[in-house]
C-alpha cells in the first residue's frame, strides 16, 4: 500500500483493528456501500465516520447501515479518540454481561468471540448494531428491556422523541431469527414498553 492510499476492506481486515475511522472525502466509493459492508464483514469493529458534509439524513442513515458514530467537522482528534473508546468500552461491558448467560438459547447459539449468531451450523449474519442489540436483550433473558433502555445502551446516548430506531433493528434481527429458526420465538413485544428475549418453541 502506497502512501495516501485509501485502503481496501479486505486490506483492514488483514491489519487487526479494533476501529476504523471513515472520512467520505477521501474514499474512493460510495460512503454508504462501505459502512454496510465492513459492518457486515466485520461486525466486531467499531467504525466512525468523520464527515465535512451530511445532512441528517444521511447521519441517520449511516448509523442504521451499521456505522456506530458520526462526527461532524470540524472536530478535534481527542473527541474522535474518545468516541471511539467510547463504543469499545460499552462492547466490552455488553459482552462481560452476556459471559453470565448461556451461550446457548433454544436453537440460538450467541459466539462472542466472532460477534456472530447461529441456528446449528448456519450464520445469521447479522450487523455489528443488529449484533449488539440481540447481545444486550439476551443478557437479560426474561426481563423487558424499554426502548430507550435498548437505545443508551447500544447506541450510547439518549433517544430523541419520535426515534424508530430500536424497532427498526429488533425487526431485522427478528426476521433472521424467525427464518433461520421458525419453530422458535425468541424476542417478545411488550406493546408501549420495549422487548424481552425469552426463547420459547411455537
Amino acid at each position: 500500500m502506497t502512501h495516501g492510499e485509501v485502503p481496501t476492506i479486505h486490506e483492514l481486515l488483514g491489519e487487526r483493528l479494533s476501529a476504523v475511522v471513515v472520512d467520505p472525502e477521501v474514499l474512493h466509493e460510495d460512503v454508504f456501500g462501505f459502512i454496510e459492508q465492513l459492518a457486515r464483514v466485520a461486525p466486531e469493529l467499531a467504525l466512525v465516520v468523520v464527515s465535512q458534509a451530511g445532512s441528517a439524513r444521511d447521519r441517520v442513515r449511516g448509523l442504521h447501515l451499521g456505522a456506530d458514530d458520526w462526527i461532524m467537522k470540524p472536530c478535534h482528534p481527542d473527541e474522535v479518540a474518545a468516541r471511539i473508546e467510547a463504543i469499545l468500552r460499552r462492547a466490552r461491558r455488553a459482552t462481560s454481561r452476556l459471559m453470565t448467560t448461556p451461550a446457548v438459547s433454544g436453537e440460538l447459539e450467541i459466539d462472542l468471540s466472532r460477534f456472530q449468531a447461529y441456528i446449528g451450523d448456519t450464520s445469521l449474519d447479522f450487523t455489528r448494531r443488529e449484533f449488539e442489540v440481540l447481545r444486550l436483550l439476551a443478557s437479560a433473558p426474561g426481563k423487558v428491556l424499554t426502548r430507550e433502555e435498548i437505545y443508551e445502551q447500544v447506541w450510547g446516548y439518549r433517544m430523541a422523541h419520535g426515534d424508530r430506531s430500536v424497532d427498526v433493528f429488533v425487526r431485522k434481527v427478528r426476521q433472521k431469527l424467525d427464518k433461520a429458526s421458525p419453530k422458535w420465538t425468541y424476542i417478545h413485544t411488550h406493546f408501549g414498553l420495549g422487548y424481552r428475549f425469552e426463547p420459547a418453541g411455537r
